[in-house]
């Protein structure tokens, strides 16, 4: 594998280190979680719910944690924030306008604007948004969607966890 990953370099000009390269255990170490969380969201939602697309941007979520879960974005404050308010957002619009573009457009655009304005900025929470504009169906969805969060904050302090356990034992 080359060492060299662009995805994982910071912008020209940005004041922040590159994330470590760790070797295939430790990177398989920290996307077990990850896996594990959406495998247990998936389940969740398959016996809860049918709506399978309203939680597919969690799956983007865990990924961006693995990826660095000590950047801001995936803090357990934005990730919460974020996800929930496009998540109520998309409800509104689906009830308020139906489930359309017109829907999907005005609760992507709103969530973004309140991503910014909140200091929230997690993007998979955009697809949330979407999703629920375009197919909210009942109150039920939301309140599944919120633990199907909750589930996902855990992974968070897994991820640190998990990235702290690698660094103290990769020296030795």
């Amino acid at each position: 594998m080359s060492k060299q990953r662009s995805s994982l370099k910071p912008l020209q000009g940005a004041n922040r280190s590159i994330r470590r390269r760790l070797n295939i255990q430790g990177e398989l170490a920290l996307v077990a979680a990850p896996t594990l969380i959406v495998l247990i969201v998936m389940f969740l939602v398959e016996t809860l719910s049918q709506q399978r697309l309203l939680f597919a941007s969690l799956a983007s979520s865990a990924f961006l944690i693995y990826l660095d879960p000590l950047h801001g974005t995936n803090t357990v404050r934005t990730l919460v924030l974020a996800q929930m308010m496009a998540a109520t957002i998309g409800f509104i619009t689906y009830f308020v306008l139906g489930g359309g573009y017109l829907s999907g457009g005005l609760a992507m655009v709103i969530a973004i604007a309140l991503m910014i304005i909140l200091d929230a900025m997690h993007p998979p929470a955009v697809s949330t948004s979407l999703s629920f504009a375009l197919k909210a169906g009942n109150v039920d969805n939301l309140l599944l969607f919120a633990l199907a969060v909750g589930i996902t904050v855990t992974l968070v302090g897994l991820e640190r966890y998990c990235l702290w356990i690698v660094a103290r034992y990769s020296h030795h």
